[in-house]
């Protein structure tokens, strides 16, 4: 019995072989990749997760900063601009009656502190102005509870406010007399400046005695 002839491999055979191959590893290779997220796509959202609290608490820290400058240039604006303007309009002149003899408009020079107080100190005064402006933008690196941020930024406007005297006024640097002139009988005369102080002292007091902290956590006692 005759054995059947085995077909031999013809050249177009081979150029088949090699086509199909080649069309093979094309259609791999121009398969879409695969949406699956990867392995270490937790990972990044786990430090997003972490990263947004503390996002979150610098944020609300620059609006309690921006609260207290804000409180800060307006207390010190009034004040300044009311000093320019009495200065110009009533100083050497009879008094301006508000509240028959009780409030009056009387410009006058105050080398001390708040109040007409301390007279034969004011390079001390100054000093502690300054002082207090310093502690002031220290407490503000913390700065989280709004209270506490009108309050600072009371007491810092203020201190600006009579520091400005302190340094620009007569008789000289660091020595410059306070400018007053809100009268209040059998009390004292004084500006908006130390009002401003004056009630941002109070509001520190209150918002300790309540246990406020500047970082707007609360004190309880046990």
């Amino acid at each position: 019995m005759p054995y059947p002839r085995r077909r031999q491999p013809t050249r177009y055979g081979h150029a088949e072989r090699i086509i199909s191959t080649q069309g093979h590893q094309n259609a791999e290779a121009d398969a879409p990749a695969s949406t699956e997220p990867e392995a270490t796509a937790a990972p990044e959202e786990d430090v997003q997760d972490e990263l947004a609290p503390e996002t979150a608490d610098d944020t609300t820290k620059k609006r309690r900063i921006g609260v207290l400058l804000s409180v800060a240039l307006l207390a010190y604006l009034l004040d300044l601009g009311s000093k320019l303007l009495v200065v110009a309009q009533l100083e050497h002149k009879d008094p301006i009656r508000l509240v028959g003899d009780w409030v009056q408009f009387a410009v006058i020079r105050n080398p001390g502190a708040a109040f007409g107080m301390g007279q034969a100190m004011t390079i001390v005064f100054t000093l502690i102005a300054a002082t207090v402006i310093v502690v002031i933008i220290r407490l503000s690196r913390r700065l989280y509870s709004l209270p506490w941020a009108v309050a600072l930024g009371l007491l810092l406007g203020g201190a600006f406010g009579n520091l400005t005297d302190r340094i620009m006024r007569s008789p000289g640097l660091f020595r410059g007399e306070v400018v007053d002139f809100i009268s209040v009988k059998h009390f004292a005369v004084f500006n908006l400046a130390d009002s401003a102080i004056v009630c941002g002292g109070i509001l520190v007091v209150l918002l300790s005695f309540l246990g406020t902290n500047p970082d707007g956590s609360v004190q309880r006692d046990k």
